[in-house]
């Protein structure tokens, strides 16, 4: 699998800053949490960039995300090529349109990890899971670095900016063990949105290529109709 596509996968925040030293950030995160579990459902224009750190490749891509609670998905690729990735109730699907493949993953795979998904989905608990170091405003936003109390390779650092009035992540920076960045931008946000089920559901058609990596011993392919 290519790397961007990996990094994908692998694919939810301050007063001012004072001169000498930020503020704690304990009550901002504590109202982000809040804010996450009483959030309903959200939609929103991406924008997310991925830098190879070895190569300096980078890639960016466009399009749509919209979420619902407690961690249903839907994050839509437009440019520059169509792409799908619906996290369901059960099952995660990534749908590449052009080559008519799919690949298939347990829930628990993609969000007990701590993927960018998992900070979108706001399952990400800030106060139990980092070290959090409040760098203050950031054009209007609250910066905030955090360093995991549990080191894993798809994340050493990570730094997020939310909106003081939302108290949401508008803006997430991952950094993995080989320095590569994903990061991503929400824009026009829209809250407590009419998502019916359908939205978070996934079919491969008939004729496409499906690796199966629920299972322990590899993945497992198929193609559909054949």
């Amino acid at each position: 699998m290519p790397l961007f596509r990996f990094l994908v996968l692998v694919l939810l925040a301050a007063a001012l800053a004072a001169p000498a030293r930020a503020q704690e950030p304990s009550a901002l995160t504590a109202a982000m949490q809040r804010r996450y579990e009483t959030l309903s459902t959200f939609e929103a224009a991406f924008s997310q960039t991925l830098v190879n750190a070895a190569s300096g490749e980078s890639r960016t891509r466009t399009g749509t995300i919209r979420f619902k609670r407690p961690s249903l998905i839907r994050w839509q690729t437009m440019t520059p090529e169509p792409e799908l990735l619906v996290v369901g109730a059960q099952d995660v699907w990534a749908w590449y349109e052009l080559e008519q493949t799919a690949y298939r993953y347990t829930v628990e795979q993609v969000l007990d990890s701590r993927t960018m998904l998992r900070f979108i989905s706001g399952n990400a608990r800030l106060d139990e899971d980092f070290w959090v170091e409040d760098q203050g405003d950031d054009a209007g936003l609250r910066r905030l670095h955090l360093m995991p109390r549990k080191a894993e390779p798809s994340m050493v650092e990570a730094t997020v900016w939310v909106d003081p009035s939302s108290t949401v992540m508008t803006r997430i920076e991952i950094v993995d063990f080989f320095g590569n960045t994903n990061a991503v931008i929400l824009e026009n946000m829209v809250f407590d949105v009419q998502l019916p089920a359908e939205v978070f559901a996934f079919a491969p058609p008939q004729g496409a290529d499906v690796f199966d990596n629920r299972g322990k011993e590899g993945p497992a392919v198929e193609t559909l109709g054949q």
